[in-house]
């Protein structure tokens, strides 16, 4: 099981001495993802940003995840409630819950504990925003795998629940990792990600629950002191009026910034007009929607514009998103961004890691900057929005493709923008769907490419990154587009996806169901490829039902159709699972012969990842017919790669093996 660490499963090999069985390596059929093509899908209008850059890095130089970023430079106040909550962490207390209204500062304390404690857990701080305020909140689940994934980004995930728990509390077991879980919804969110004694928790929520061993402390406003304090800090020129102003903005730290920063950027504002309208607006629109309806008036009109247009980011967001929705190049987007930061009116988050500075929004001033844009306006911006997130899918997929240090560097891509890829494709479905029941004509082509383009462009990752039924999901909103748009290449490649979705839950009748859909439209349009795709795919299900003599015939026919059009990679894996097939049978000659071709096909072509895998079914079969020493040369190759790679079940499944070759020596 992919949770068992390497040193725990080397330690257990070596030291029991209990009856063992061979591990052998498990050959699941290789997604045979169609490819898109540029002459069916031509050039849309909005030109991609520069494409995206990123720190490659291997296995053994992963760092410890350090994803916390520093709290406000101008944090004030709050001694009392930092000094009680760091005593308490001192007494053992490590789940602690910030509580209280938006806008009073929760976060911002988080950060603030954070950056102290940070000393105290050396194996990693981790942020997770569980979005407990929005119409879709984090699940327990998808919030478990960003953490697995902040530790083991290239390692597959268990499809079952409590499976994913437990390797959940496994990564966490031994390390001293502290945990910011940010806007919280409830306990029935929270509770499953309590992780083992030696991590500390911090949690922030607007609502109230218990926890065991929950320290829960409610915030409030801040007293006039560290109000004034604060309004003084950002613009000093506030003067003698701090303390009128602070007792006008409730002494809310979120309405104080607002305040202070308009008073800071706009010298020609009087103090004494600016609180007159901020008196006269409170007494119409509240208090937080009166500070932002403040800023927003001062603001020139692009800059009303491009805030605006911001608020389409669900999350947080880099410098080529935001150049994406703005539709301006890199330095007028920067002057922007940092315009629209000096009014507080979005945050920057500083550089972790080395990563590039990052930016987001307040939830309120999201909501307050959408409420103020035209339809138009906002479509344009989810266009180029989706249109964006679609090329950093691809260029996630694209690195992961090259393999070897490459497959980090794409799945890190991919984890710091997949709530923006995932709002992407949850858009390209519901403009899919507004036009289709409008039956308007308008973007009804934009709206199709993109929801066709989504699980297409990113299919290697998402076969890796999402659950199979997620999976079918976006897979059914692209056959569907496909299917409106009267495109057969990518109909048919989107059932073969299925077929494969499909068959990783099990269902494996219903992925030959697919499969031979996808098998007769490749047949019927003439794309040999797919039908190749297909005829392996339908190969391996059938091996997997147990009926080889069926299987070695798809297989052979894949070959054949891998042979005469020249896909190296295609042939290399038909001889991969004819060798498979082969070996079930008993037939070990043919075995060997097919798996050595595939392992030569592999080589060549630097396809790593399957190398492992022929060296590891190598040595099972010599391990089977009693050569243990050339069975261990060819499971300590397969070591050796599946270490490079980083893949932790090879790596623990070659361990095991090697173990049990060393054992029977020593017998």
């Amino acid at each position: 099981m992919a949770w068992k660490i390497t040193q725990v499963i080397q330690n257990e090999i070596l030291t029991s001495k209990k009856e063992r069985t061979l591990v052998p390596l498990q050959r699941s059929p290789r997604p045979r993802l169609f490819e898109s093509r540029e002459d069916e899908l031509e050039s849309l209008i909005i030109a991609p940003p520069p494409a995206h850059t990123i720190n490659l890095c291997g296995r053994d130089t992963l760092p410890i995840p350090n994803q916390i970023p520093r709290p406000p430079d101008d944090f004030k106040g709050r001694e009392d409630e930092i000094r009680e909550i760091l005593s308490n962490f001192d007494k053992g207390a490590t789940i602690t819950g910030l509580r209280g209204m938006a806008g009073v500062g929760k976060t911002a304390l988080a950060l603030i504990l954070a950056e102290r404690l940070k000393d105290r857990f050396p194996d990693g701080n981790l942020i997770l925003n569980l979005k407990g305020t929005t119409k879709s909140p984090l699940s327990a689940a998808e919030a478990m795998a960003l953490v697995i994934h902040s530790y083991y980004p290239t390692d597959p995930l268990p499809e079952n629940e409590n499976e994913l728990h437990g390797l959940y509390y496994s990564v966490l077991a031994g390390k001293h990792a502290l945990l910011l879980l940010d806007n919280a919804a409830d306990k029935e969110q929270v509770e499953p990600l309590l992780p083992p004694s030696n991590c500390a928790v911090l949690i922030t929520s607007r609502n109230k629950f218990t926890l065991p061993g929950l320290k829960e402390r409610d915030l409030d406003v801040l007293p006039p002191a560290e109000a004034r304090e604060l309004l003084l800090e950002i613009a000093p020129r506030i003067g003698s009026r701090a303390d009128s102003l602070a007792d006008l903005c409730g002494y809310l730290p979120l309405a104080l910034r607002n305040a202070a920063s308009v008073l800071a950027e706009r010298k020609d504002v009087d103090v004494k007009d600016y609180e007159l309208s901020l008196n006269d607006k409170k007494a119409r629109l509240g208090l937080i929607e009166a500070s932002f309806s403040l800023s927003y008036d001062l603001l020139r009109p692009i800059r009303k514009k491009h805030w605006c247009r911001l608020s389409v980011f669900p999350e947080d967001f880099d410098l080529n998103g935001g150049m994406a929705v703005l539709k301006m190049v890199r330095d007028a987007s920067s002057e922007a961004l940092s315009d629209l930061v000096k009014w507080n009116l979005i945050i920057l988050i500083p550089p972790v890691d080395s990563e590039e500075e990052r930016y987001r929004m307040h939830d309120l001033a999201r909501l307050f900057a959408e409420s103020r844009m035209g339809s138009l306006e906002r479509d344009d911006a989810k266009q180029r929005y989706t249109k964006h997130y679609l090329k950093v899918l691809s260029d996630a997929d694209t690195l992961y493709e090259k393999g070897g240090k490459y497959i980090l560097s794409g799945l890190m891509l991919f984890d710091r923008e997949w709530a923006n890829i995932k709002e992407g494709q949850a858009w390209a479905k519901v403009m899919m769907r507004d036009i289709t029941e409008r039956k308007v004509k308008s973007n009804l082509m934009f709206a199709l490419k993109m929801a066709n383009s989504y699980p297409n462009d990113g299919a290697n990752v998402l076969a890796l990154r999402l659950h199979p039924q997620e999976e079918i999901r976006w897979l059914e909103t692209a056959l569907t587009a496909a299917r409106l748009m009267k495109a057969p290449h990518f109909e048919g490649g989107h059932l073969g996806n299925l077929g494969m979705a499909y068959y990783h839950l099990g269902e494996v009748r219903k992925a030959i169901e697919y499969y031979d859909q996808a098998l007769a439209i490749s047949h019927k349009i003439g794309n040999i490829r797919g039908e190749g795709y297909a005829l392996g795919n339908l190969g391996s299900a059938y091996a997997d039902l147990g009926d080889m003599q069926k299987a070695i015939e798809y297989q052979d026919q894949a070959l054949a159709i891998s042979n005469k059009i020249g896909d190296r990679r295609g042939e290399g894996d038909a001889l991969g699972n004819l060798g498979s097939a082969y070996a079930a049978l008993g037939d070990t000659v043919k075995a060997i012969d097919y798996y050595d071709q595939a392992l030569k096909v592999a080589h060549d072509i630097v396809d790593v990842s399957s190398e492992g895998n022929y060296l590891s079914s190598l040595g099972s079969i010599f391990f089977n017919l009693g050569e243990t020493q050339k069975a261990l040369e060819y499971y300590e190759q397969s070591l050796a790669i599946s270490r490079e790679i980083g893949d932790s079940l090879k790596e623990a499944n070659a361990l095991w093996n090697v173990g049990l070759i060393l054992e029977k020596e020593e017998m």
